[in-house]
């Protein structure tokens, strides 16, 4: 079996040791490499081309969403989870219209931080379960949207094709192509940038089980 190959990047030694002890207890996750800030992280993800670059957003050198675009110009086909002591729902936001697969808080348990991982590589957003709240949902996405709507818009926040969603809900992709458009024209969704944006404020977007 072929492991998810991790760089973690964050300038704190300590937690990228606990990190790195944390994934290479499991069968099918390595840490290849690690950085300390975010030159750094971009020259190893050039070097080493992980599968997953575990990124902290507020290091020094080239901070924020300029290292996760760096990465992901450097190598598009990495994708990057962000590990962050950050709460503030903008900066998920942020993150993920940016480019980022995946949000974690530091404080997140560690199976789910496993998860994620797991989650991330398979091509699915991940979002930390602080991060979301169903309580946004509701009045405003339910006045707008029919159920099945809903359903359709919550897979393509995920990360799921046309063809995976027809597959799950049982109709044909031109019926999804269909669901697609009505959120384009209800909601002017026309991006994932958007989709994930939408999901995340109405809390359609959860973290993997």
């Amino acid at each position: 079996m072929e492991k998810i190959r991790v760089l973690i990047a964050d300038d704190h030694a300590v937690l990228r040791a606990g990190l790195g002890m944390l994934i290479n207890a499991t069968q099918d996750i390595t840490v290849v490499g690690e950085a300390a800030d975010g030159e750094e992280a971009v020259k190893q993800t050039k070097a080493l081309r992980p599968n997953i670059v575990l990124l902290d957003i507020t290091m020094p050198g080239n901070k924020g969403m300029k290292t996760l675009s760096a990465i992901l110009e450097t190598s598009p086909q990495t994708k990057v989870l962000i590990l962050t002591m950050h709460e503030d729902p903008a900066y998920v936001r942020s993150a993920l219209a940016s480019g980022a697969s995946g949000y974690l808080v530091k404080k997140v348990a560690d199976a789910e931080l496993i998860s994620a991982i797991r989650a991330v590589h398979r091509g699915r957003i991940f979002v930390d379960s602080s991060q979301t709240s169903e309580s946004i949902f509701t009045s405003k996405a339910r006045g707008l949207l029919s159920e099945r709507e809903m359903q359709v818009l919550q897979f393509l926040a995920q990360g799921f094709t046309h063809q995976q969603i027809a597959r799950r809900i049982f109709v044909s992709v031109k019926t999804v192509e269909t669901y697609r458009s009505r959120l384009a024209k209800k909601l002017e969704l026309h991006t994932r940038a958007d989709i994930v944006r939408y999901a995340l404020e109405v809390g359609l977007l959860t973290p993997e089980q």
